[in-house]
């Protein structure tokens, strides 16, 4: 999982998984959710993302994978 956040148009994307996305539908304003060609969520972008999440802080609890941080 990897979550980016563009602050040149205040997106976040998170991306749940490396299949490409192949459906996005629009579940609200400014979310879209993707899907792969099995029907699994893949990926969720946010438009607006500082007016919608906070992303002040990010909370990681009992993942059980490998964590990496990138301030690129």
């Amino acid at each position: 999982m990897k979550l980016s956040y563009h602050p040149h148009t205040d997106s976040l994307y998170i991306d749940l998984s490396e299949r490409p996305t192949v459906e996005s539908p629009g579940v609200s304003e400014g979310v879209v959710l993707g899907y792969d060609a099995s029907g699994r969520l893949v990926g969720i972008d946010i438009d607006n993302a500082a007016n919608k999440v906070e992303l002040q802080k990010l909370i990681l609890s009992k993942i059980p994978g490998k964590i990496e941080i990138s301030a690129s």
